[in-house]
């Protein structure tokens, strides 16, 4: 059970690793839509999806009797309340294993979604439907988030509904190791926005922000960039941060139970009457960790989460881009933003948004510094120097990243100029 902080950090502690055996684990997700209705499809097609899938190897996960998710191996594809789909990926060595993992599932899921005439838009926000129009599925722990979320974010339906993202999963070696790379990964949100914007388009109209998905997840209940994370936060202050955090449920008796207006520190007091004043277990820890909706966080690994959902030319940049960083080249990475004030970080994250590379940090703007980490990012990879069959390392993976500041050209402006020069919702649809 978990009654005492220090079971808590004995949990981030258990995730130790020694830096030979860091994993890479990465996860994306794709909106679905009807190929001739252009809307989003509903359970009964996912159910459809699902069953095709099972021909490459896929096990079904069911809930109440319903197909809720797919696992084969270590990765699994899962549902997101509108609908979206995910894959989490398996706990792979390097970008060649991970790149190629996502193309033998983006191979599956292209058989049979032009099977089911169903098209996929890889975008970070679903640049067709409203919120309205988008059906919803019987995952339980999806109607107390739809109920209780809009509370405290009033954005937080279409953080749910209308965003999709693509997650980058890290290990660390030590607690010091933690304090270096969260303060790293949060730091640099303000750059990965930016970089990564893919979610100009809203509701078949130009939104007025490059990516809206940034703008709807800083408005979203449980989410944002905590000013602590920009300080050296190590387990105990990480622990502190998540025992005073509200539940959002609690699974008890294969039921979920809205957690009301509890805090984790009253769960393990024993002091909820509503689940007999029982205690946590580290499951229940678990739950309440992935329940944390900010730009990055901690469980027995560090999420980094705030990159826009984007098409193949762009999937396996991103996390190249981080592992550079934060497996090759550490210490020259946390040198360069150990210099950066703190409020002017959050400025740049609450800018970023709209203004993208325009956005100004330290008397630069983000173009420059996103530039700068690709740099010590291709120094990274190349010291690392993990080649492929070709005899090629991971840093071919930052070709698309060198374009886009080569160009100065983002997906988001890409899809900007595209669509708003025919407004053909088929531009919109993966090719």
């Amino acid at each position: 059970m978990i009654t005492k902080k220090e079971h808590i950090i004995q949990y981030f502690k258990d995730g130790i690793k020694s830096s030979d055996n860091f994993k890479i684990g990465i996860e994306h997700e794709k909106f679905l839509f009807n190929s001739q209705t252009n809307k989003r499809v509903d359970y009964s097609k996912i159910k459809k999806l699902f069953s095709e899938l099972l021909e490459f190897g896929w096990k079904p996960v069911l809930e109440n009797g319903n197909i809720i998710a797919l696992k084969k191996n270590g990765k699994s594809i899962t549902l997101e309340p509108g609908n979206q789909v995910e894959l989490s990926g398996d706990k792979l060595n390097n970008i060649h294993e991970a790149c190629s993992e996502s193309q033998d599932y983006l191979f599956e899921l292209k058989q049979v979604t032009k099977k089911l005439n169903i098209k996929i838009v890889s975008t970070g926000f679903d640049p067709i439907s409203k919120l309205a129009e988008i059906p919803n599925n019987p995952k339980k722990r999806y109607k107390i988030m739809t109920e209780k979320m809009p509370l405290d974010g009033q954005l937080s339906l279409d953080m749910m509904y209308r965003t999709c993202g693509t997650q980058l999963n890290i290990d660390y070696s030590s607690e010091d190791d933690f304090v270096k790379k969260f303060k790293v990964v949060n730091s640099v949100v303000p750059i990965s926005i930016a970089l990564f914007a893919n979610s100009s388009i809203v509701e078949k109209k130009r939104s007025d922000y490059l990516s809206y998905r940034a703008k709807v997840w800083q408005n979203t209940s449980r989410g944002g960039l905590p000013k602590i994370f920009l300080d050296n936060l190590n387990f105990e202050k990480y622990a502190d941060f998540i025992m005073d955090f509200p539940i959002l449920f609690i699974e008890y008796k294969k039921k979920y139970i809205s957690g009301k207006n509890y805090f984790f520190k009253d769960f393990m007091k024993g002091k909820i009457n509503e689940i007999d004043n029982s205690l946590p277990s580290k499951n229940d820890l678990g739950t309440h960790l992935s329940t944390i909706f900010t730009e990055n966080r901690l469980k027995k690994y560090i999420e980094l989460r705030s990159m826009d959902t984007c098409g193949w030319d762009c999937l396996c940049a991103g996390p190249a881009y981080f592992i550079g960083m934060l497996y090759g080249n550490l210490n020259e990475t946390f040198e360069l933003i150990s210099k950066w004030d703190k409020n002017k970080i959050l400025n740049a994250y609450l800018e970023a948004p709209k203004k993208g590379f325009n956005t100004q940090l330290m008397g630069k703007d983000l173009l420059y510094w996103s530039s700068a980490l690709l740099n010590i990012s291709k120094k990274g990879l190349e010291k690392r120097d993990v080649a492929n069959k070709s005899k090629k390392n991971e840093s071919i993976f930052l070709n698309h990243l060198q374009k886009v500041i080569d160009n100065k050209t983002t997906n988001a402006d890409h899809m900007i100029s595209k669509f708003s020069k025919s407004e053909d919702l088929s531009e919109l649809y993966d090719k």
